[in-house]
């Protein structure tokens, strides 16, 4: 995995690679996550004209990324705009690109951290950004807690994060529920549509 909008010139003969295939698999949506969405535009062959099955998202942690990628990502012309908060590390307003505008995005990913040096996620950022895609009628998928979730055995060592008592437990044991569901939320594929997301 990697970021095909680093501003790397050795990239770009694997972009044109890119560019390629994507053209030989419109059956294919093709989800292009990046920390650089004000690239998009330069380093693509299709300026305004974006093929129907390239969506376009940005990582956004918190609300000070979320200020300076949100509005670059918001100016793409591609069918499908999303943000992958993940790590979430912060409270994040996105009720203002949320809704059926042309100007809005289409889906949200939010996810925990995971590794050795993993910080917990409160879970009211969660909740509130699920409840704003809510209200705006958008997408929202649950990815994962990270390494740490809601206590669930207090036998545990805990650490208060918010409101909420965190354990560390690793990725795989803390899994993907939030409020007792899965939220597997996500967009209309782009293929084989005639009109807009």
């Amino acid at each position: 995995m990697a970021d095909v909008f680093e501003a790397v010139s050795e990239l770009n003969s694997e972009r044109e690679r890119l560019w390629k295939l994507i053209k030989k698999t419109p059956w294919l949506d093709w989800l292009l996550l990046t920390k650089r969405p004000g690239a998009a535009a330069r380093l693509t062959p299709w300026g305004d004209d974006w093929p129907r099955n390239v969506w376009l998202g940005t990582t956004i942690e918190n609300a000070t990324w979320a200020k300076k990628r949100m509005r670059l990502l918001l100016r793409s012309p591609a069918a499908v705009r999303f943000v992958s908060c993940e790590p979430l590390l912060g409270l994040i307003d996105l009720s203002v690109h949320l809704g059926r505008g042309i100007d809005q995005l289409n889906w949200v990913i939010v996810g925990g951290e995971s590794g050795g040096h993993a910080r917990p996620m409160d879970p009211a950022w969660v909740r509130s950004i699920r409840d704003q895609c809510g209200a705006g009628q958008v997408p929202f998928h649950f990815k994962q807690w990270g390494d740490w979730r809601p206590v669930v055995d207090a036998r545990r060592k805990c650490l208060l994060v918010g409101e909420t008592e965190m354990q560390r437990v690793g990725k795989k044991v803390a899994g993907r529920t939030l409020d007792g569901r899965t939220w597997d939320g996500l967009p209309i594929p782009c293929f084989g549509r005639t009109e807009g997301p």
